[in-house]
């Protein structure tokens, strides 16, 4: 019996083959993220928690090899994580206001130095801009007196955000010896050995990112703050401070904290020292992007710079701020889980046959 003709070609099944799983994986996508939205009260503190036990397991596997017991070593390190966090914060607003009106000063006189140079307009200076602000801050001040309510709901969030994602910290550095046969107990029949090894690819990926940014960002900031200093640049602990919260936030964070601290130079120190502090800007992001990243992250999940600026692009557009600061380190999950996929896959394609039918060549 003849074999009957398919309707379409081969190239067009397969680029329908392919159609049909781009749509499936971006639909799975879109109603994980969408839940993620809806559930954001309790799916932020877990994406915290998660972060604070990849950059303080070490400490709790350190403490438990010493002979203590999981929970007073769970309980210790997270007890040194609210004595940093909360040391750090009091450095950074220290800095921040102590040196706040002088930064405050330099930068409107940047201003007023762009609007003579450039002239802008002879009937234009930054005391006028400061005037006009002050009026609209008064014209508005219902307004903001109305959403004070809002304001106080907010910081009560916060609050119960922070301390729920210590209590899951604490929680997750204590049962982290439970972690395979959980993915163990939940995975369907006979995937067990993958999904542990998914889950531990994507915390390893994870970790790995936590560290190095850390150690990155501190090294960044003691190197600016140090070329700031020699510059004699105003309020250079509390720009250095904003150069380590930026960190955090790839690219667009150094870009931000650097432009701040070379407007502070132009206004104060002139333009000579401006562009000394441009080259002390510049001289570190380098450092940065030559040898530190090589070096402190070379063993983690690799992402090529647009991957980054789309992922906090896209966090951004998802959760403002706070998805700014989670979109590389879930990206980077991502990849992790992605990778160790396509080993699986190398594997089975080696020395082993697959489960069922082949997927459509790309």
């Amino acid at each position: 019996m003849q074999t009957p003709k398919p309707l379409l070609p081969d190239g067009a099944r397969r680029t329908a083959a392919w159609c049909g799983v781009v749509l499936l994986v971006t639909g799975v996508a879109a109603v994980a993220v969408w839940l993620c939205v809806i559930f954001k009260t309790a799916v932020t503190p877990v994406l915290l928690a998660l972060l604070g036990t990849a950059l303080l397991g070490p400490v709790h596997r350190w403490l438990t090899g010493r002979g203590l017991n999981r929970s007073l070593a769970a309980g210790l390190t997270c007890a040194l994580l609210v004595a940093v966090v909360g040391g750090a914060g009091y450095i950074v607003v220290t800095a921040l206001v102590d040196s706040g009106d002088q930064i405050v000063r330099s930068l409107k006189d940047t201003g007023q130095w762009v609007v003579d140079h450039f002239g802008i307009s002879k009937n234009t200076n930054v005391d006028d801009l400061v005037a006009n602000a002050h009026k609209l801050f008064q014209k508005f001040g219902a307004s903001a007196a109305g959403g004070l309510l809002s304001g106080i709901s907010l910081i009560g969030s916060l609050i119960a955000t922070s301390v729920l994602a210590l209590l899951l910290t604490f929680f997750f550095l204590r049962d982290s010896d439970r972690a395979a046969g959980l993915a163990h107990s939940i995975a369907p029949r006979g995937t067990g050995d993958l999904v542990e090894a998914m889950g531990r690819r994507a915390f390893e990926a994870v970790q790995g990112f936590m560290r190095g940014t850390t150690f990155i960002a501190l090294i960044d900031a003691i190197c600016i703050t140090v070329g700031l200093l020699i510059l004699s640049v105003p309020g250079a602990v509390g720009l250095g401070a904003l150069v380590f919260v930026g960190a955090y936030i790839p690219y667009l964070g150094a870009f931000i904290s650097g432009t701040v601290a070379v407007l502070v130079a132009l206004a104060d120190r002139g333009f000579v020292i401006a562009l000394w502090a441009l080259g002390v800007v510049l001289a570190v992001q380098v450092l940065e992007g030559h040898v530190l990243q090589p070096m402190i992250q070379s063993r983690t999940v690799q992402m090529h710079p647009a991957t980054i600026m789309i992922a906090i692009t896209a966090g951004a557009g998802v959760a403002g701020l706070l998805g700014m600061l989670l979109a590389v380190p879930v990206c980077a999950a991502a990849f992790g889980i992605v990778g160790e996929l396509r080993g699986e896959r190398g594997a089975e394609g080696e020395g082993g046959e697959p489960d069922g039918p082949a997927p459509p060549d790309a």
